[in-house]
């Protein structure tokens, strides 16, 4: 019989971070520290635990968010591992969206990096508490003071610290806990154990003044302890503890830890840190959603005793269990066998099996109690986004937003053969993964998938090959432009056909604007269209709208109001008026100016000072506007924005420049005009 943990003493976590800081390393360690495994897996032996897929192990990342459970001082720790690439920056996305808390690591020679700060603003989004975790401190450069003075600049956020490092680089021993005034030293290279001692004489005032500073920001969220410190009484560690998981919950301060997991140090006191101050589902609010038939607010306690209401937050093809469903149960108990309803699907679906994760392993369960999360066998219809409850209190969670995708390439199969297995290997990957689309050129009748980057793409068409074992030729990556107008018009649409019988009348009038995302507003008074055609009006909007008047991309930013018009008792129907919607945008898109959009990347360079030159020409010869260079360890970080289709092939360029020694990491950033001279190379030669 499986331990039933109470709710209190429950953490569902992840581990963030920039690429390469260290999280997987950082899981290991605790998996092997709570007894979950026996021997430390590597990220560089492509051993670790976590990266079980062969993608990540040849490359030595993670892709995909990886969840397990594991048991420290009587609590159980759901964990998952997300990955640090921004290809798949997804995978955060969407594990933020159903944790309680976090550990961001950073590392303390690199300090914040641009993956750090995108996690940061994503865990600030969906507002879950964080532990911070300065990782690497026996790496060259590792410098707490400056890692502290990023954080507090670059993040806006306020540090808790609450542990200082002992030594630095080679001389890294161990960490000085400040709370407990005591040095917690690992003796022996790669250590399990370590000692606890006293701390050093040469650290004493320094724990002084870092403990009076912990205090002084602790008074300003807890009315006690202000009461006490005003007073000069005694502040005991348990009544600093307590301060400390308060201020923690409110997400206004962050506790610091410091270690180098790595070399197992350091990882013990932050599996405590966990524990002692991230939420457990009883600290946090009601979950808020809205009943869908009647729309008006909901919520539900985090607790087995109300209404069984959970979100599907991922999907997975499994290759031994078929279609794995990842569900955080938010309330009531979910159990094997049982009945739920998919609200947005309007479906009842069937729960045949429940499991728990350890990575690619599972073990079978019988149910699922409020504040687990669960892997769900044998939904059909259940995707990422999807709220499953019980069939009489029916309730929705807000849905998850993903960017959308940057890269496409064009794939086809190698013989006719592959042809259906190529189209149900893609479905399924995309039902996996919201940021990776499909479709089908209706001129070309070439399949065109898209993603988030080279990489994305990249890692999509290497599990083509060995999961579903398709072999398809791939085109050379393009980038996903955009188009949008630059000003307003009024337009016209008209859709009139009569054929003997029964004819199709259709008529719109329309505003069209530039507007920052999409909008559509239905202004008609009088009824002079009947409302069962508001929707259809808005479906040929969208329609039209996927393919613009330049080179038919996309077309975003935009409002479309719509008017005015008139019907027909006997011939208006809901496809005249979508047609005569269609009509009247692509007409009217015409005469608003249209231009061409590019994505626009945020890049950081990182390379040592010798080759800055070389470089930056570089980046200036890729269109790159630069925004700041910092100096640090010999080390120069060249912030830049530059036009994604100038940034293939570029990871090749900058290893020759530099010997192989710089690197950098992009993301995405906005959309902007792309230059006349560029567009005009774009556009479709016509042929007189």
């Amino acid at each position: 019989m499986e331990k039933r943990y109470p709710l209190e003493k429950i953490r569902n976590i992840g581990i963030v971070a920039h690429i390469d800081a260290g999280k997987t390393t950082t899981t290991e360690r605790v998996l092997y520290y709570t007894g979950r495994i026996h021997r430390i897996g590597e990220v560089h032996e492509g051993t670790a635990t976590m990266d079980w897929m062969v993608q990540e192990r040849e490359r030595g990342i993670t892709i995909t968010s990886a969840a397990t459970v594991c048991y420290w001082k009587d609590c159980e720790i759901n964990i998952i591992d997300t990955p640090g690439h921004v290809d798949f920056t997804v995978e955060v996305e969407r594990s933020l969206r159903v944790l309680d808390g976090c550990v961001v690591i950073f590392d303390a020679a690199n300090g914040v990096e641009p993956q750090s700060e995108t996690v940061w603003r994503q865990a600030d989004k969906y507002q879950v508490p964080r532990l911070i975790f300065i990782n690497k401190f026996d790496k060259v450069g590792a410098d707490f003071h400056e890692t502290i003075s990023q954080i507090k600049k670059r993040l806006a956020a306020k540090p808790v610290i609450v542990q200082l490092p002992y030594g630095n680089e080679s001389t890294f021993k161990g960490v000085i806990d400040i709370v407990n005034e005591k040095f917690y030293f690992w003796e022996i290279e790669n250590e399990k154990e370590f000692k606890t001692l006293d701390v050093p004489e040469e650290y004493k005032e320094e724990v002084k003044k870092y403990r009076e500073i912990l205090i002084e920001q602790l008074t300003e969220i807890d009315d006690v302890m202000l009461e006490k410190y005003l007073h000069g009484q005694k502040i005991e560690n348990t009544e600093l503890m307590a301060s400390i998981r308060k201020a923690t919950l409110t997400c206004k301060y962050f506790p610091v830890f410091c270690g180098t997991s790595f070399k197992n140090k350091g990882v013990q006191p932050l599996l405590d840190g966990v524990v002692n101050f991230l939420p457990a589902p009883t600290d946090l609010e009601s979950v808020k959603g809205f009943n869908p038939e009647t729309k008006s607010p909901e919520e539900r306690k985090h607790v087995p005793e109300e209404s069984f209401a959970g979100y599907a937050f991922k999907i997975q093809t499994d290759p031994y269990v078929g279609r794995l469903v990842f569900v955080r149960i938010y309330s009531g108990i979910l159990k094997s066998g049982s009945s739920v309803y998919n609200v947005r699907k309007n479906k009842v679906e069937r729960i045949s099996r429940l499991l728990r994760m350890h990575a690619n392993n599972r073990e079978e369960i019988k149910e699922g109690r409020a504040g687990d999360i669960v892997g769900v066998i044998g939904t059909k219809e259940t995707i990422t986004g999807d709220t499953i409850c019980d069939r009489d209190h029916p309730i929705v969670f807000e849905q998850m937003h993903f960017p959308e995708p940057v890269v496409w390439i064009a794939v086809e199969p190698k013989t006719k053969a592959d042809q259906e297995q190529l189209s149900y290997a893609l479905n399924k990957l995309a039902e996996e993964d919201p940021t990776f689309k499909i479709k089908i050129d209706e001129e070309t009748s070439q399949t065109i998938i898209s993603g988030m980057g080279e990489l994305h793409l990249e890692i999509i068409v290497d599990r083509l090959r060995r999961e579903f074992n398709v072999d398809a030729k791939v085109g050379k990556p393009q980038v996903a432009y955009r188009e949008t107008i630059l000003k307003k018009v009024e337009v016209e649409g008209k859709y009139i056909k009569q054929s003997g019988g029964r004819g199709q009348y259709g008529h719109v009038w329309f505003e069209i604007e530039p507007h920052e995302g999409f909008e559509f507003v239905d202004k008609t008074k009088g009824g002079s269209i009947p409302h069962e055609y508001i929707s259809p009006i808005e479906k040929g909007v969208k329609e039209a709208m996927e393919s613009g008047p330049l080179i038919g991309y996309p077309l975003i930013n935009m409002k479309v109001t719509l008017t005015d018009g008139s019907y027909h008792e006997v011939d208006s129907s809901e496809i005249a008026f979508k047609m005569a919607a269609s009509m009247a945008l692509q007409n009217g898109t015409k005469k608003a100016d249209p231009v061409l959009l590019e994505p626009i990347m945020s890049v950081e360079s990182v390379t040592p000072e010798d080759y800055i030159g070389d470089i930056m020409s570089e980046l200036n010869a890729r269109r790159g506007k630069i925004s700041s260079i910092e100096h640090k360890n010999n080390l120069c970080y060249i912030k830049c924005s530059v036009p994604l289709s100038d940034m293939f092939g570029y990871a090749t360029t900058i290893r020759s420049l530099s010997q192989g020694r710089a690197s950098y990491t992009m993301e995405p950033l906005n959309y902007e005009k792309v230059p006349k001279n560029i567009t005009e190379q774009l556009m479709p030669k016509t042929t007189s």
